[in-house]
């Protein structure tokens, strides 16, 4: 196109000679200044006649439009540039709030994020989903202006000289339109990594909502539970301790059970308080049956016998006398060892003995019933050696207890619940009539005395 331009100007300098004959004569053609009279009798400052031609203005004119069309096109490059400046800014700047959304994630949910000046996609909202509804919407504009931009550039009048000196319109350079379709489909890669990337945070917020919700759930649920449960043990009582079982008749269908069993046991001692004024005989304060045996441990004051200790259905009579009206703490220590037994009353010892089932280990696995005794494991109740009173505090331990322990428990200056059996509301069950009602036993063992 540069050298049809040259040649063009050279042509419209006046340098076209055309011959007229053979005989050697010529004309001389020279450009008329604007306002001078045509004609060939006009002299120009170089002393030659000039005239202008149909083919010379054409020509001119091709070449002004040419220029024309170059700055049009020089133009819409220019523009075209801009427009992808600003499609990579608007880039940057989505990058930058998927930038700053992820540092917020981070450092906390409730934290905020940033402004980065104006935003001429519009403020990203704060959820991710409105955020993935946002960058559709932007692609689609930032698509629908790209193809507006490649349909007026297939509408600029790009000069063409056919062979009638026809001016025809040309599409858009290849290799410009070829950038803009790369420049956009990179473009729109990129949003749908962001969008991605956002949709995985979004799904990511949720599981941890869930789960947060699911956990704080569970703890109000154990919580409930806790509070039911401690108003259920608690009732009227000031703690689970605090009461006694109330075993008002002698029959064969009132009594309470420990829901706890025994481990194999080479030593033991129990401790409670009771009262009573049954007679002839307290009963049966608790007994404790396993398979095979139904006496493998049995306090017991029958008739006008005394009290009596049975170890595996073998028998020791005890030296206490509790039949009086009266609370009574009582402790009853035993070893495999010889079979070694002791007795206390109130917190003194009153009687020692042995040889009561030397080296036979308690058996586990049994049921402890307080007031009856069992002829059959847990169960076949004789009314006749039923225990008629209150029992309360009947603490177990797999040891034999020091008399200073003893002591503590009988005059109320040691708490020590039973490591094997402890007297916990939620810990007896009762039976056929018999009933639990609050008691402070030192309080109420202070009234009596």
């Amino acid at each position: 196109m540069l050298t049809l331009v040259v040649g063009l100007l050279f042509l419209a300098g006046g340098h076209t000679v055309r011959t007229q004959d053979a005989t050697g004569s010529r004309f001389v053609c020279n450009a008329i200044p604007p306002g001078a009279e045509p004609g060939c009798g006009y002299v120009s400052t170089g002393n030659r006649f000039q005239s202008s031609s149909p083919v010379e203005d054409e020509l001119r004119n091709t070449i002004i439009q040419l220029r024309e069309t170059i700055l049009q096109q020089k133009e819409t490059i220019v523009s075209q540039q801009g427009t992808i400046k600003e499609l990579n800014s608007k880039l940057a700047r989505c990058e930058a709030a998927a930038d700053v959304s992820s540092q917020g994630k981070s450092r906390g949910q409730g934290s905020r994020r940033k402004e980065y000046g104006k935003n001429t996609m519009g403020d990203l909202p704060r959820d991710p989903g409105e955020t993935i509804d946002q960058l559709g919407k932007t692609m689609q504009s930032l698509k629908g202006r790209l193809e507006n931009l490649e349909q007026q550039s297939l509408r600029l009048p790009s000069t063409n000289v056919s062979a009638g000196g026809v001016s025809a319109l040309t599409p858009l350079p290849p290799e410009l339109r070829e950038l803009l379709r790369q420049r956009l489909g990179a473009l729109e890669t990129q949003l749908l990594r962001k969008v991605a990337e956002l949709e995985e945070e979004k799904s990511q917020l949720y599981n941890e909502t869930a789960a947060h919700r699911q956990r704080t759930e569970s703890a109000l649920n154990s919580l409930l539970e806790r509070i039911t449960e401690l108003e259920k043990s608690n009732n009227a009582f000031k703690s689970p301790e605090d009461f006694k079982v109330s075993l008002p008749l002698r029959t064969n269908y009132l009594y309470g059970r420990i829901k706890k069993s025994l481990p194999e046991m080479y030593a033991f001692t129990v401790c409670m308080w009771l009262k009573s004024s049954a007679s002839p005989g307290i009963g049966t304060p608790f007994s404790y049956g396993v398979p095979g045996q139904a006496n493998e441990i049995v306090l017991i004051e029958w008739g006008n016998n005394p009290i009596e200790l049975l170890v595996n259905d073998k028998v020791a009579q005890l030296p206490l006398s509790v039949s009086d009206g009266r609370w009574h703490h009582i402790c009853i220590t035993w070893t495999t060892r010889d079979g070694f037994w002791e007795a206390y009353q109130d917190g003194e010892r009153l009687g020692t003995g042995d040889n009561l089932a030397p080296w036979h280990p308690i058996k586990p696995g049994g049921v402890i019933i307080l007031g009856q005794e069992q002829d059959v494991v847990g169960g076949r109740f004789d009314a006749t050696q039923a225990f008629v009173g209150e029992l309360s505090q009947f603490n177990m331990w797999d040891r034999v207890l020091r008399p200073v322990d003893i002591m503590g428990l009988a005059n109320c200056s040691a708490y020590m619940p039973g490591n094997v059996v402890p007297w916990i509301d939620t810990n007896v069950e009762v039976f056929g009539g018999a009933s639990k009602a609050a008691l402070e036993i030192c309080e109420d063992r202070a009234f009596d005395s």
